[in-house]
């Protein structure tokens, strides 16, 4: 019998944790169920590497975005810049990008500044955008809610850690939240919470590797195929079999990011 297939929606397989075995580790991946990928460039410039990589395989797609740890080093996008991305058939959403005051508070203006652009960029191109939020959830809600009103667009809250406040104004406006490995530590009862109360036709599930790793790798280098491990997590959390959580994430999946739709 083979496993359940399900997708990770967010890693980053250009990191150079994965350098030296990179087509073992989407061999794995796929071995495990993991029939799709999108690995996510957080600096624009770098955007031509990962490209390649999502040419180079056929089950991995690719967004591109200005990360809010990044804003103020790498030079403002425009929204011509990311439309201009949208046209690659591998290319499926904006970001990431969004607000992390965690660290790296003193850039909270440009954070601001770039997160709008890309919200611009995602509602012009009807493609997802792809929200990191940490330490930031005040701003988070009153930006996207300003913006939402000012015309709809699709998001996912990736690797969603934030607070119940967040996560309702988040599905208030129709958007997604995604399980990291983080769901699935022993003493994070009161995500699972959040995640619980969430209609589960607006979950997805994600590595966010490297970084991350669910039990019983946490402490290690994550990679995609660990996604099984968040997911069984999910699951629970939902009352649901493995088979149909697997099913029901891949729907949610393909709603969302269409152009990478199975």
């Amino acid at each position: 019998m083979t496993d359940p297939k399900i997708v990770d929606s967010h890693c980053h397989l250009d990191f150079p944790d994965f350098d030296d075995e990179r087509p073992a580790i989407i061999q794995r991946a796929l071995d495990a169920g993991v029939e799709r990928m999108v690995t996510i460039c957080t600096r624009l410039r770098l955007e031509p590497q990962v490209r390649a990589i999502a040419e180079a395989y056929q089950p991995v797609f690719y967004a591109a975005g200005t990360h809010p740890m990044s804003a103020a080093e790498e030079p403002l996008a425009t929204v011509d810049d990311l439309i201009a991305l949208a046209d690659h058939p591998k290319f499926v959403g904006i970001g990431e990008t969004g607000l992390d005051y965690h660290y790296t508070a003193e850039s909270a203006d440009i954070q601001k500044t770039s997160l709008r652009v890309h919200i611009a960029a995602a509602r012009q191109t009807r493609l997802p955008l792809i929200i990191h939020a940490r330490a930031a959830d005040d701003d988070m809600t009153r930006i996207l809610r300003e913006e939402h009103a000012k015309g709809a667009f699709s998001c996912v809250m990736h690797c969603f850690s934030s607070s119940a406040g967040l996560a309702q104004a988040a599905l208030d406006m129709g958007f997604y939240l995604s399980m990291s490995g983080i769901a699935a530590f022993p003493k994070s009862q009161d995500l699972r919470d959040i995640f619980a109360a969430a209609p589960v036709d607006r979950i997805l599930v994600e590595t966010d590797s490297p970084y991350l790793a669910p039990p019983p790798f946490r402490g290690k280098r994550n990679e995609p195929a660990y996604t099984a491990h968040t997911a069984k997590v999910g699951a629970e959390v939902f009352g649901l079999g493995y088979e149909d959580f697997a099913a029901q994430t891949t729907a949610n999946f393909d709603r969302l990011f269409w152009k990478a739709a199975g």
